[in-house]
This record gives C-alpha cells, structure tokens and sequence, in this order.
C-alpha cells in the first residue's frame, strides 16, 4: 500500500534554543538514540525526506517537537516564539506542498494571542490544525480561559492534536524509583489520557459539537476503557452532567493515531472499539521507525478498505489534504 499521510512527525528549529531558557531533557535516553533522533529532527532533505520515499510515504504533517511553546513561562516570549516556528514550518511546507502540511504551534499561556495565531495559520499559512504537548504551565485544555480556542478550531474545522509534553505539571510518587516509567514508556500516555479525560468530561464536545480532538498513541490508553468509563459513570453526580456517554464522544470528537503502535492486534481493536474512520496512520518519526509502523498497519487483519481509510483516506477527508 503506498501513499500513506503520517500525522504524528516532529520536527525542530535550532534558533529556537537561543530565543527561550534552556529546557531540561530526560537524562536516561541511551546516547545512541539520542545521536540519531538529534541529527534527523531539524533536517528534511537529508534523511526525512528519503526516508519518506523508501517506505511511500506520501506526506508528513509535522509539528514541532517536545518541548514545545508551552513550557515557556512567558507569554510575551511564548506568543514570539510559536509565530517563529509556525513560519519556520510554512516555509518547509512552501518548499515542499507535496510532500508537508503542518500542525501549528501555539502561545496558550496567552489564550486571546493563540486565537489569532490560530486564525492566521490556518487562513493565511494554510495549516491543517494545531499540536499541543499536554499541559501549559500546569493548566489544562478544559480551562474557562481556552473555550475560546475550542470555539474557533470548531468554528475553522481544524483538529487540535494533543500529545504529551515535558516537563510534567507535577511529580508522581509512582515514579519514584524507576525512572523509565517516567516519559514514552508509560507515564506520558497516562497523563495525557488524563488531560483528554478533563477536556471530555468539561463538556467542551457538548459546547463545541463540531471540534474535533486527536490522540496519538492509540489514543493514549483511552480506547480500551469506554465501557468502564460508561459504567463508572453512570453511578456518579457529576456537577455538570454531559449530553452523552463518555464513550459516545469517542469517534466522533476524539479520533487516535496509530503512533508508536508497532502490534497489528493493537490497531485492530482499536478500530473495532472506535470504527476505521475515527483512526489515522502515524509514525512519530523520528523517534519511531517508518518501516515498522507501515508494517504493522499492513499486517493487521483489516479489510482493505479499512487499511486504506487509515493509511491516508482520514487524513485526507478530515484534513483536506
């Protein structure tokens, strides 16, 4: 199967580095992996770009990597620096329309600052949505302050991608002791599904029928839950009852990537939890490998039709690429 769209590919900007304080970066990543993630995520022509081509991938939307905009403490600088790397992301895409899109960066410790750069990527620079990693500053996507940005991604028909972010809004005492529990291994896909959890339970879907949230990973351990969700909730007095059941929000608003799902089992039950339309293909390049993520979509037992509505077809129908 060729042509698949990968939703889920990091990217850096060096001068990004001397415009914000240093961020601290996880200290147990064998030196290895840290050589070769560090020297692929700024470059396209060198090794994205035919890394693309051996394995047909038709196109990357990217956006840029952890840590992103909203580890800056502040707002003035955060509203700077993602203007800086949107136009640095519109310029690779301008480059190469046929082969990039993008997910936009935004300043969301100045939520009225991240409605316009909202608007002005995606009328003006042409970005398919926005990314954001997890937390900003300890807030949450489900905050009175940010309904604004859920109005206009609804009212403009653009995603909002959420993926984890670092460092994290706090320190879990399960943690302690074993360090590789804390980032990709487990506790990032933990804290963002709580994120997605609060945003869902808000009633943001009931106010915003018409946005849509993606969560890559899977869905960040969230699929496999829904009939516990339904149950568990329907004993409770929640203080602002949603219009319907947890899980009938779940492929319809929130919609999974198959990023850093390398078992074709896997991506068959979550399609079969959330139907084919609500999944859609992603590597995350360059922490994961292109070969192997096309492998697993390819080795499932899914009707073609179904591989093919994954591989590119979402993307293409809800992306309007």
């Amino acid at each position: 199967m060729n042509g698949y769209i990968a939703l889920e590919e990091a990217i850096a900007f060096p001068g990004l580095a001397s415009r914000r304080p240093p961020m601290p970066y996880p200290d147990n990543i064998h030196p290895d992996f840290v050589e070769h993630v560090l020297a692929r995520l700024p470059d396209v022509a060198e090794f994205r770009l035919p890394d693309m081509d051996a394995n047909g991938v038709a196109m990357q939307v990217l956006s840029l990597t952890v840590p992103g905009i909203e580890t800056d403490p502040d707002p003035q600088r955060a509203v700077a620096n993602a203007r800086f790397v949107n136009d640095s992301l519109a310029t690779i895409v301008d480059s190469h329309p046929t082969r990039f899109a993008a997910f936009a960066a935004l300043p969301f410790q100045d939520p009225d600052a991240a409605v316009d750069e909202l608007r002005r990527t995606v009328g003006r620079l042409g970005f398919k949505g926005v990314l954001v990693n997890d937390h900003i500053q300890g807030e949450y996507l489900d905050a009175p302050a940010f309904d604004q940005v859920w109005s206009t991604l609804a009212e403009l028909d653009v995603p909002l991608y959420l993926h984890p972010g670092m460092p994290p809004a706090d320190r879990w005492h399960v943690l302690n002791g074993h360090p590789e529990l804390d980032g990709a291994l487990w506790s990032w896909q933990a804290t963002t599904g709580g994120h997605a959890m609060r945003i869902l339970m808000s009633g943001v879907f009931d106010r915003h029928p018409a946005a849509r949230m993606i969560l890559g990973h899977g869905g960040e351990f969230l699929p496999f839950q829904l009939s516990r969700f339904d149950s568990r909730y329907a004993t409770l007095t929640a203080p602002n009852p949603l219009l319907r059941k947890p899980s009938e929000y779940f492929g319809t608003n929130v919609l999974a990537t198959t990023s850093g799902i390398l078992a074709p089992a896997a991506i068959e039950a979550l399609v079969h939890v959330i139907g084919a339309d609500a999944v859609l293909f992603a590597i995350d390049y360059p922490y994961e490998q292109t070969d192997r993520a096309i492998a697993a979509l390819d080795r499932t037992a899914l009707p073609d039709g179904d591989k093919q509505k994954i591989a590119f077809g979402n993307a293409r129908r809800l992306l309007r690429l």
